[in-house]
């Protein structure tokens, strides 16, 4: 597979917010339509902004995934839900833990694919909070890299 993976900034936040968006519906089917819509512009003004992005390109320079890190936390991890199982979670997440020193994540608790991916790749539960990082009630997983 012919990709890179590199760092990108604002002139790519419409494609991230909409890939955000993708991946969202995808995956998190437990969020009401008024949340992820709600949460959209967030994204794609304040939460992007605030992370060191990479993002994970295909041969032709697609972004098909991106990671937020901030402070060694993983913040953000989402890939095109037409490319999943593909591998590139996995490079995404080598490559912050390796580059950006990423040793913690909140994982949503009823989003079992990805918790069982983060405990696949090393983590354990370190903690858990009834609430997300907006104060609503979808619990969060709090989890540290073992090593």
């Amino acid at each position: 597979m012919n990709h890179s993976i590199a760092p990108v900034g604002a002139e790519h936040f419409d494609r991230l917010a909409d890939l955000w968006e993708a991946s969202v519906r995808a995956t998190h089917d437990f969020l009401p339509e008024g949340y992820i819509e709600r949460l959209k512009p967030l994204v794609r003004e304040q939460y992007l902004g605030f992370v060191q992005l990479r993002a994970w390109r295909d041969a032709q320079g697609q972004i098909q995934g991106f990671a937020g890190v901030h402070d060694g936390k993983l913040e953000m991890l989402f890939v095109d839900p037409a490319c999943r199982g593909q591998g590139i979670g996995k490079a995404l997440l080598a490559q912050v833990i390796e580059e950006l020193g990423v040793r913690e994540v909140d994982v949503n608790e009823q989003n079992p694919q990805a918790v069982g991916f983060y405990l696949k790749h090393g983590f354990v539960q370190a903690g858990r909070s009834e609430v997300d990082g907006q104060g609503d009630p979808y619990p969060l997983l709090q989890l540290k890299l073992e090593h």
